[in-house]
């Protein structure tokens, strides 16, 4: 009987966002990979869970998958998470699932925490479409994709470190127009968790006064000079279905 990942999403912040799906779930399987034990150690601590752990992070990624691989192919089942957020979103997993999915070996992903979802709903800006681009380039690349970027109409969700931000809300600036409309928010259900809205100028002034610390959501309005096209589908069916 082949065994069965698990893709388990954990807390981005306050531990009471731990589902108990996701306790039972990490309490009942045989074996949990971790992007970093030592982080996942004070989790599973704290829920009194003593499923052994084996690390599995981005630098060892492509090296452990063949053999997480067989070993599912067996009866062994695992689950899979990350540091903070659902695993595969800008975290390891992506290749495993893949390999998984590939091999049919069963892959259930529980429903949990992730820090881009309450970062686009507390912005204000729209959110019933929008484009993810996780983190941006650091070098090579960086300039092309904000320059494609550039006429995107939705809005544009982009994860950032506390080091880099200034930097990135200057080009953002340059780039997207210093009037464009965003949002940074920080520390995602956290103690010190807060949320800063304004033109891309005003943000930049802000951080420019203020240095920021923790994990960072960057928000940014799509362009106002292109409306996306909304499609009257009820209009359409009326008259593809109209009598001649």
């Amino acid at each position: 009987m082949a065994g069965k990942l698990y893709i388990v999403p954990t807390p981005v912040g306050n531990l009471n966002d731990m589902t108990p799906r996701a306790i039972e779930v990490l309490k009942a399987v045989d074996t949990i990979l971790a992007e970093d034990t030592r982080t996942s150690g004070v989790l599973l601590k704290h829920f009194d869970i003593a499923t052994p752990m084996r690390s599995h992070h981005k630098f060892n990624e492509h090296e452990a998958v063949t053999a997480v691989v067989e070993q599912l192919q067996g009866d062994s089942v695992m689950a899979l998470i990350s540091d903070a957020g659902t695993p595969g979103i800008s975290d390891p997993g992506f290749l495993l699932s893949r390999e998984c999915r590939r091999q049919g070996i069963e892959v259930e992903t529980l429903p949990g925490a992730t820090a881009f979802v309450p970062a686009l709903v507390n912005s204000g800006l729209p959110c019933d479409r929008f484009v993810f681009e996780g983190f941006l380039p650091q070098k090579k690349g960086r300039a092309t994709r904000l320059n494609e970027l550039k006429e995107q109409p939705l809005t544009m969700v982009f994860y950032e470190s506390p080091l880099r931000l200034l930097k990135t809300l200057q080009q953002f600036a340059e780039v997207f127009g210093p009037d464009r409309e965003a949002s940074v928010v920080r520390e995602i259900s956290k103690l010190h968790n807060t949320t800063h809205n304004g033109t891309l100028a005003e943000l930049v002034d802000y951080f420019t006064a203020n240095a920021p610390r923790g994990e960072i959501v960057i928000i940014v309005g799509g362009s106002p000079a292109v409306t996306p096209v909304k499609v009257d589908k009820y209009a359409q069916f009326k008259q593809k279905n109209a009598k001649v």
